[in-house]
């Protein structure tokens, strides 16, 4: 029997649901359907063409999809729009001839909370600070000159590697694991030159952050219903998690601002990919000068990069010799 206690939470939800799918449908009414679109499949009410891609794998459903509608086709996800373009000559004319109008970022409540504002290059909105951030990466962090300075890293994880096959000679090992670690150390290694006393715990953190912004979110498909965030328990789980890669971060950079400190009247200079952005900050004369945050954002965007790499990786299976 339900007593008053159970019923009051019961009636809160059935409400706030009732609530949210009458403030869609309204919405959907109020909104004029946009002219000139491509076409587009059949479509359900408030979910939009959802149905269509969750219980498919999305890529190939995206191909049938495309074979009835045509290379380039309009999706309607929750209360958002989606032009998918399926073949070369529309890919280019969306990455090349008018990539421009295509810039912009689509809004991710993780990437948002944990990149700061989106401060990182992958989810900056188009402007000067992105275009900043682009001339940073291609000048200072993977010029030629910066990626041939590594090479010594590489040459020793790689090494280190070989090593570890040989001597498990005759045994099973997890090829794809061990290239994952490398693809990890190599990566902490130039953005860190192994001054990382929390090493294993910051690849712990990166594999989460990869997962969060990997992951799929109802509430970003439904971005006028804030609410969406706390009941989904979304918010939390990301604030706390947030907090403490925050931490990390921030005692990994006063560690490189002390060691640095110590070395300013010697010959020895640390040229890691975080000394270069200190250095920026400092020094740089940028029109949009670097916070400590966009710092933090763009070491997480260098190793959210080449953690997507070792999830290719991840693929191979086990080796016996």
């Amino acid at each position: 029997m339900f007593t008053m206690d159970k019923l009051l939470p019961l009636s809160f939800t059935f409400f706030v649901f009732i609530f949210m799918v009458l403030k869609l449908w309204m919405r959907s009414k109020i909104k004029e359907t946009p002219k000139n679109l491509p076409p587009s499949p059949w479509k359900l009410p408030i979910i939009g063409h959802l149905h269509l891609l969750i219980f498919a794998l999305p890529h190939r459903r995206l191909m049938e999809l495309a074979k009835r509608h045509g290379s380039v086709m309009q999706l309607q996800l929750g209360e958002l729009s989606h032009i998918v373009v399926s073949s070369p000559e529309a890919a280019k004319e969306v990455m090349i001839t008018h990539d421009i109008n295509f810039a912009n970022r689509p809004f991710l409540f993780a990437a948002e909370m944990i990149l700061y504002n989106s401060s990182d290059i992958a989810f900056a909105p188009y402007g000067g600070y992105w275009r900043q951030l682009r001339t940073v990466c291609t000048l200072e962090l993977l010029s030629t000159k910066r990626v041939q300075s590594f090479r010594s890293i590489r040459e020793e994880n790689v090494s280190s590697l070989i090593r570890s096959i040989y001597s498990n000679t005759g045994l099973e090992i997890n090829l794809g694991e061990m290239l994952c670690n490398l693809s990890y150390n190599i990566t902490l290694r130039t953005a860190f030159a192994g001054r990382c006393n929390q090493h294993k715990a910051f690849i712990s953190f990166v594999k989460k952050f990869v997962e969060s912004l990997a992951g799929f979110s109802m509430a970003d498909l439904f971005p006028s219903i804030k609410l969406l965030h706390v009941i989904s328990g979304m918010r939390a789980k990301l604030e706390r998690f947030h907090h403490d890669l925050d931490s990390m971060l921030e005692s990994i950079i006063e560690e490189h601002r002390a060691s640095n400190a110590n070395l300013e009247n010697s010959d020895e200079k640390p040229d890691d990919l975080l000394d270069v952005l200190l250095n920026l900050q400092g020094h740089g004369g940028l029109e949009f000068p670097l916070t400590t945050d966009n710092i933090k954002a763009v070491i997480l965007a260098w190793c959210k990069f080449f953690a997507h790499n070792s999830l290719r990786y991840s693929n191979l299976g086990w080796v016996r010799e």
